[in-house]
């Protein structure tokens, strides 16, 4: 099988969403419930969708690379992660569970939802996981400055970014149908499914932004080569100038 046909059959036909927000912040709870509803909404689709929690996978696939005392938690290898993790999201109907949001590529990633908590609650529900004092208030702090919020911002295009509150059991519901109602949007307007491929276009353009990178220190190689070759300058050419 050609290398054609195998990016020909590289598609989605269920879309992938991130579940994101602050420790704390109900991304277990949202996922479970969307997980349960679209599967029983969508059942005749012939496919399920699938809650990947990332944390427990993480330490199920040998992704712990470290462990950080000050903050009680384990750290992550992203980069073996994110290969243990592309077949999932290559099949589509995948809901990432997960703090960190913007390691995950772009053209896998179809909705990402950032959930949003007060902090009061947020310190409540902190306090009942006996968080340690440092980690406790670094996820405060990581709140009140909107870092995850920001991240996915930064991370993946402004229209499929939504902000959702998750201050109770009526919020959590509200938004489990709404993420419900998005997805079988989705599907309608996307019958032949969406690749899981880059975009030729990107793709190309990355292509050449490598080939001009790699000319460029073509270019200063000779350079530098010119710079020992002078028997002019040979001379006045010392450690410093390397640097």
């Amino acid at each position: 099988m050609t290398s054609t046909t195998n990016r020909a059959m590289s598609r989605r036909y269920f879309p992938n969403i991130i579940i994101t927000g602050t420790p704390g912040c109900g991304k277990s709870s949202h996922s479970e419930s969307l997980v349960s509803h679209l599967n029983q909404e969508l059942s005749k689709k012939g496919q399920e969708f699938t809650h990947l929690n990332v944390s427990d996978l993480a330490k199920e696939r040998g992704c712990i690379e470290s462990y950080d005392e000050r903050l009680d938690t384990s750290v992550v290898d992203e980069d073996k992660l994110l290969d243990s993790l592309e077949v999932d999201l290559e099949k589509g109907g995948a809901i990432v569970d997960w703090h960190c949001c913007d390691i995950f590529p772009e053209r896998l990633i179809d909705l990402v939802v950032v959930l949003r908590t007060d902090n009061s609650n947020l310190y409540d529900r902190l306090k009942k996981r006996n968080y340690n004092e440092a980690k406790l208030q670094e996820n405060l702090d990581c709140e009140i400055m909107e870092v995850v919020l920001n991240d996915a911002r930064e991370a993946y295009i402004p229209e499929i970014v939504i902000e959702l509150n998750s201050n109770s059991a009526e919020e959590m519901d509200d938004n489990v149908e709404r993420i419900g109602q998005w997805v079988t949007n989705w599907i309608k307007d996307h019958p032949d499914g969406v690749t899981n491929e880059l975009d030729p276009e990107l793709a190309a353009l990355a292509r050449e932004e490598q080939g001009d990178d790699e000319e460029e220190d073509e270019d200063f190689e000779i350079a530098e080569e010119g710079a020992y070759d002078s028997d002019d300058d040979e001379e006045e050419y010392d450690d410093d100038d390397k640097e």
